[in-house]
């Protein structure tokens, strides 16, 4: 890749600065692509905004910027973030807040002030290559700041019209996932945490795969659609929410369950059942195990050290099955009255038995 270094104030980057949301982020006189498909969407809190003006009324010097020569003008390959805090606060989108802690928009600054941010000069290198080139400098220069999530790189290698059409559902604060799906999903809509858990449950975890052969195609309705009848399907089935059902692979369970006659009223008892059991250590786990029967979802509890020490001495080593002898390790710690069954993990429920007899009543 050929990097040509250039020096582009402020006031030039500013110039004809319009957000159009999807319709695009231009500046630079509008030959300026702010924010091209592969790019992720502005991030910045305010405190790194803050950063940013600070630095340049400071006159500091700012990471240096990365931008693409095109045929009609060039694409921000590096630096979106830092150029939309400037050209936003400059169009009074948000605050800052002086040595003395005072807010102050743009507005509100000092002539001077406004001239220091306007005549401040940028440290920009133009590059020249090819897209495969073009994408592997972008992965490099990532590493370092705020890093890529593995979905924001994924649509950085796959980008196209599949990819930006995804983006309307998945990428939006208070967007169509993020308003349905937000309670039942781990990350935020605008890191693309939500776009990544969709098409890992409608792909069955073969995300790269899915991507490649969707890149070229224009709409991703059929992704939305699927992750819509998910979402949907886990209100009727689980009505009353839990914080507890937040990132659980619901896709999964709604591929292998959703055809099953499944009745709310009784799911939602055993639930407040199960949530309420102190045997019961991992709660999230309760909503598949209602569905798939297994136990090991819920990490029941175990019998203490202690508790089985003592009926070790109680049993004098005497395997409760096979009336043989043991020593304590070779024995295990026993419900005499299964978990499913309504027994507890209590003293009084608990028989040692020896390994091999303990495998085989687990195995029935």
């Amino acid at each position: 890749m050929d990097i040509e270094y250039n020096q582009i104030r402020v006031r030039d980057l500013n110039e004809g600065f319009r957000d159009s949301g999807d319709q695009g982020v231009v500046g630079y006189g509008g030959k300026l692509n702010i924010r091209p498909m592969y790019q992720r969407a502005f991030i910045y809190e305010p405190k790194e905004q803050q950063a940013v003006i600070d630095t340049i009324i400071k006159g500091f010097p700012l990471n240096v910027m990365y931008w693409v020569v095109q045929d009609d003008g060039f694409e921000v390959l590096d630096g979106q973030q830092r150029t939309l805090s400037i050209c936003k606060f400059i169009a009074g989108n948000f605050m800052i807040r002086n040595a003395l802690g005072k807010a102050q928009y743009y507005h509100n600054l000092s002539e001077d002030d406004k001239s220091k941010i306007l005549d401040y000069e940028l440290t920009v290198y133009f590059c020249k290559g090819t897209d495969k080139e073009k994408l592997e400098w972008f992965k490099v220069i990532n590493l370092a700041g705020q890093e890529l999530k593995d979905q924001e790189m994924r649509n950085a290698v796959y980008a196209g019209p599949w990819v930006q059409d995804a983006k309307r559902y998945f990428s939006r604060i208070n967007g169509p996932a993020d308003s349905i799906g937000r309670k039942y999903l781990l990350g935020s809509a605008n890191r693309q945490a939500y776009m990544e858990s969709a098409i890992k449950w409608y792909s069955k975890d073969k995300i790269e795969e899915f991507m490649a052969s969707h890149q070229l195609q224009s709409s991703a309705v059929e992704l939305w659609s699927y992750f819509r009848s998910v979402i949907e399907w886990v209100q009727a089935v689980f009505p009353t929410y839990r914080t507890s059902m937040k990132g659980r692979n619901w896709g999964s369970m709604y591929d292998r369950f959703k055809d099953h006659n499944l009745d709310p009223n009784e799911l939602e008892e055993r639930v407040s059942e199960l949530i309420k059991d102190d045997d019961v250590v991992y709660k999230p786990g309760i909503y598949e195990y209602l569905l798939s029967g297994d136990e090991q979802l819920l990490k029941i509890r175990a019998f203490t050290d202690s508790m089985k020490e003592a009926q070790y001495k109680e049993q004098e080593g005497i395997c409760a099955s096979c009336n043989d002898h043991f020593k304590y390790h070779e024995m295990e710690g026993d419900h005499i009255d299964p978990w499913s069954e309504g027994g507890k993990t209590e003293i009084d429920n608990l028989q040692m038995l020896c390994k091999p007899c303990n495998r085989r009543k687990g195995a029935k």
